[in-house]
């Protein structure tokens, strides 16, 4: 028997908002995705509960909202804290350069092309496989490895330049 809607928000709204928050890296503009989502989920939940996975549905509708041309300009600021973070990892004894490092990763992140930032989060994030993060994307295996790729050489080359830049001061 498939779950009613509010069990399901119950359940995995945290989840929701932990992802969401990751992929945009601000927790306000997360709410509002999450919230739209699940608004129009509502809407079809007896079609989404008798699907086989309604959770992964639901990560490929936020990725969307996401992704969506209504959150272009909102996704290109990044205004989470130290605070968020670690409220959606597990918090370690964290010293003050891993704190920096932290920060100039997130910005990193945040300066990469929306489906690059899309991919690099449900790979190392969600640990999902090539085809399922091309599902969530609407695109090829070979076009999620391209993702990956072209982002992981962009985040290198930033934290090459950012060695170089701690290295003169």
């Amino acid at each position: 028997m498939p779950e009613r809607f509010e069990q399901f928000v119950v359940g995995r709204l945290g989840w929701l908002l932990r992802y969401a928050t990751a992929l945009t890296c601000d927790p306000h503009l997360a709410q509002d995705v999450v919230q739209e989502v699940l608004l129009r989920a509502q809407t079809r939940w007896e079609r989404i509960s008798a699907m086989r996975a309604p959770d992964a549905y639901l990560r490929r509708m936020v990725t969307n909202e996401y992704l969506s041309w209504r959150r272009l300009r909102a996704a290109r600021t990044v205004a989470s804290a130290h605070s968020t973070l670690d409220e959606i990892g597990t918090p370690t004894d964290d010293h003050a350069h891993r704190y920096a490092e932290r920060d100039a990763m997130r910005g990193r992140i945040a300066k990469l092309p929306r489906k690059q930032r899309a991919a690099i989060l449900l790979r190392y994030y969600e640990d999902c496989t090539d085809e399922e993060i091309a599902e969530v994307l609407g695109c090829t295996s070979g076009t999620v490895r391209s993702h990956i790729s072209r982002a992981l050489s962009a985040l290198r080359a930033g934290e090459t330049r950012l060695s170089a830049t701690e290295a003169i001061s």
